[in-house]
């Protein structure tokens, strides 16, 4: 089996456009017949955003709790039991709550990256210093 492709819209900040960019090249990539699923997309209550995940197949997230508190999390068993061609991953420098099966999404990423999925992901600069080692490793 291939591994998966990693590609990554990289942002100076919060807020310049990465995941809209990202879902649109997802519905891009739908209309050409390639099975995309968003794995994980964070809309920060951004309407633009909530519109362009409009017409895509979402994953349901993973509820965990952590100190009596709920959490929702990306949920690569369900994504990797879908088999989609592509899977639009928000986040990539992302730390999973306490509990998950792995530590960061970008650990996250690799599982499907393993499994033949490739990924579309987003980081801003700043956390690029703290993901080094990690994205040489993917």
């Amino acid at each position: 089996m291939r591994r998966g492709t990693l590609r990554i819209y990289l942002g100076a900040a919060p807020g310049v456009g990465k995941t809209v960019a990202m879902l649109g090249e997802g519905h891009r990539r739908a209309e050409r017949g390639q099975d995309v699923v968003v794995g994980f997309v964070e809309t920060h209550g951004r309407a633009y955003t909530t519109r362009a995940l409009a017409g895509l197949e979402v994953v349901p997230r993973a509820t965990l709790t952590h100190r009596d508190a709920q959490f929702t999390e990306m949920d690569t068993d369900a994504i990797l039991s879908r088999r989609p061609q592509i899977a639009l991953v928000d986040e990539l420098a992302h730390s999973n709550v306490p509990g998950s099966p792995r530590r960061r999404r970008y650990e996250d990423i690799e599982v499907l990256l393993d499994a033949g999925i490739d990924v579309i992901s987003t980081v801003n600069i700043q956390h690029l210093e703290s993901l080094n080692d990690a994205v040489y490793a993917i």
